[in-house]
């Protein structure tokens, strides 16, 4: 019998070669290709096959194929339906990323409270109680909840559920690595939840890797996957994350699950963000904003992102979209004199590259002298922006901040910026001006292009950096340039 020849495995991003490489010629990553000692059976690759199962009978035609409507079920968490789409499907299988210490194991366990059903302990954080009241459509299920750790004891994981409220006799901990004994444990309880914390952690004894290799990390989600989908229970498995923030394993666990969500945020921060990358049953890029207390996460009140501060020069407001929501954020430029050397070109929140673009606009069609000075724009409250909306805005905090001049009050700027100076219209800006008189602006200076109908706000059209700067200063802004 002949020698099965070895292969050699990817562990950036799950591509195989028939031999060994320094650099990986799919993903490009170094010292990443390894030799994989351990193969799937053939059974166990066709074990999630219609195929395997016997019930197959080949291709049907697209008006024979019968549909019904997918009953969602709510969590009770307010932003956390806001991203999933309205809620959880029977056997979806969500993948949660995010750095160390962001909050993804609280998230879980108030998860799983919600999920353990009504007669959980009324010490849920009063906001966030608040919000499920205001909304009758938030119900809550009922069923056990099976949490599976391989990162804490049973004991670490009851003292955080202490510290949130969130102790539940439903609620079922396992701290196990073993992918068979979790599955045989999830076929004795039939949970109407099923948490992974992390699949990163979990092995299969049918490979000979080590846990946290690509052929273990596929491995394990696959038959996790297939069990999920056969039996209808909702899964979540929790996702490490690189050092440049995407999600460690192979590309192909983010195409196994059906929705991708990423946690976001700094520690230092009070706010983290949710963001919706893939939802195969909703809008993708949906955003839910969370406050992080000493009770847990709660659903973030009014808006963030927006500091309702005295007016100061070098500060402009926007209102960006993500997703399908808009949310008012304030632009802060710094511009100062350069010492010896380059200026420098320094962003937190926007692209470094259109910072430079936009500074290049500023000075050739504003008019506005900044190729000998630094520049500094930031984005308060530590949301990444990028949206092209923001331009006008960036464009407006740089000509206040090398001025010293206040924009006008309670005005919002949005608008596309061009390389001949430009200003364009922007998606859903109905949406945005109604998200600005929400929050007590009273004027806009927006494309003209853009206007359609009656407008909530008095609207200031722009149609070119030079003309916003010639009406721009606090006093001006309402009078015809």
């Amino acid at each position: 019998m002949a020698k099965p020849s070895p292969m050699f495995e990817c562990t950036a991003c799950g591509a195989r070669f028939p031999k060994a490489l320094g650099k990986c010629a799919s993903c490009g990553a170094w010292d990443s290709v390894e030799e994989v000692r351990g193969v799937l059976k053939r059974d166990l690759q066709r074990a999630g096959s219609a195929f395997s199962q016997g019930h197959y009978a080949g291709p049907v035609s697209m008006l024979d194929v019968e549909i019904s409507e997918t009953e969602r079920e709510a969590t009770g968490i307010v932003e956390l339906d806001r991203v999933l789409g309205g809620g959880v499907v029977p056997g979806m299988v969500v993948l949660l990323g995010g750095e160390p210490g962001i909050g993804k194991s609280t998230l879980l366990l108030q998860w799983a409270a919600r999920a353990a059903g009504p007669s959980a302990p009324q010490t849920t954080p009063r906001s966030d109680a608040a919000d499920m009241a205001s909304d009758p459509s938030q119900k809550r299920g009922g069923g056990p909840v099976l949490y599976a750790s391989g990162e804490e004891s049973e004991r670490q994981i009851k003292l955080r559920a202490q510290r949130l409220g969130a102790e539940h006799p439903a609620i079922h901990l396992l701290a196990e690595t073993d992918v068979h004994a979790i599955l045989a444990a999830a076929d004795r309880l039939q949970p109407a939840l099923l948490l992974v914390d992390s699949i990163q952690t979990l092995f299969d004894p049918e490979f000979e890797s080590s846990a946290g290799s690509v052929s273990q990390v596929r491995g394990c989600a696959q038959r996790l996957a297939r069990w999920a989908k056969a039996t209808g229970t909702p899964l979540v498995l929790v996702g490490h994350v690189t050092k440049d923030g995407s999600l460690a394993g192979p590309k192909v666990l983010e195409h196994l699950v059906d929705t991708v969500l990423a946690f976001e945020g700094d520690r230092h921060h009070h706010h983290r963000l949710l963001r919706a990358l893939k939802n195969r049953f909703g809008a993708a890029f949906e955003l839910g904003v969370f406050a992080m207390t000493e009770r847990g996460l709660v659903a973030a009140e009014g808006n963030p992102f927006f500091l309702d501060a005295e007016p100061r020069p070098g500060c402009a407001a926007t209102v960006v979209l993500s997703g399908t929501r808009p949310m008012v954020v304030e632009i802060q430029a710094l511009v100062a004199s350069a010492g010896l050397g380059i200026p420098r070109r320094t962003a937190l929140g926007i692209d470094s590259q259109r910072l430079a673009m936009l500074c290049a606009v500023a000075e050739r069609r504003g008019g506005v002298q900044l190729h000998d000075r630094d520049v500094y724009v930031n984005v308060a409250g530590g949301l990444d922006v990028e949206d092209p909306a923001a331009d006008l805005a960036v464009i407006a905090a740089l000509t206040s901040s090398a001025t010293g001049r206040l924009l006008a009050e309670k005005c919002l700027f949005m608008g596309e910026v061009g390389l001949t100076g430009e200003v364009r219209p922007v998606a859903q800006l109905p949406l945005r001006l109604q998200e600005g008189a929400r929050l007590g602006f009273a004027r806009a200076a927006v494309p003209r292009l853009g206007l359609e109908g009656k407008a909530p706000l008095e609207i200031l059209a722009e149609t070119s950096v030079e003309r916003l700067r010639a009406r721009s200063w606090l006093g001006g802004i309402a009078e015809e340039a």
